[in-house]
Parts: C-alpha cells; sequence; structure tokens
C-alpha cells in the first residue's frame, strides 16, 4: 500500500535571531515551508514543500540543534530530493530560519 506521506529523521538547526532566525522556539507540530532549492544567483526558491516537524522535547529555541522526525506530503519530486544527507532550509514565508539534514528515509 502506497503512503500519501513520507517520514524522515532529520538534524534541525534553528537560527539565531542574529542570523535571521526566530526570537522564540518552536512545538512539535510545527508546519514551515521547507526550501529545497534558490534559483541560481538568487535567494529566491522556485518552491515549498510540506512538512510537519514533530519531537519529543517541549520546545526547539533558536540555536539549538536538535533530531527529529519530518512528515512530507508525498507531491511534486520530493521523492528526488530527499536522500541521506540532503541539506534543505526552513522558512517561515520568505524568511530563512533554519535548516535541516536527511539522517534516514523511515518510509517511502
Amino acid at each position: 500500500m502506497s503512503s500519501d506521506i513520507i517520514n524522515i529523521n532529520a538534524k534541525l538547526t534553528l537560527y539565531t535571531k542574529e542570523n535571521g532566525g526566530r526570537e522564540t522556539g518552536i512545538g512539535t507540530g510545527y508546519r514551515p515551508n521547507h526550501v529545497m532549492e534558490y534559483l541560481p544567483n538568487s535567494t529566491d526558491f522556485p518552491t515549498t514543500y510540506i512538512g510537519q516537524i514533530d519531537f519529543e522535547k517541549d520546545r526547539i529555541y533558536p540555536g539549538e540543534t536538535e533530531n527529529v522526525k519530518i512528515m512530507f506530503l508525498r507531491h511534486q519530486n520530493i521523492e528526488e530530493l530527499l536522500k541521506k544527507g540532503r541539506i534543505w532550509w526552513i522558512h517561515e514565508g520568505t524568511r530563512k530560519i533554519g535548516e535541516a539534514e536527511v539522517l534516514e528515509i523511515l518510509s517511502e
């Protein structure tokens, strides 16, 4: 049975406010924009992906790095992009607030 969701384990780093990140932490169930690539010589991106970040601790704060589980909706070319070691960026709208790295693909 094929699922509409891809689950991965990832290492998430939230940028500090001084580096463009959030002022406050995030809670489990957070659904930011996930940006896999930028247009050449630009900070613009062609698309964002839908993904929910879940974790066991109370909150993750700016400047922290934690291992998390991310559930992506299976759409567009997301399966081609999610490979072990892949790094991508976490956005709130156009603002880059963190980055993540695929540690393990749990289901495809």
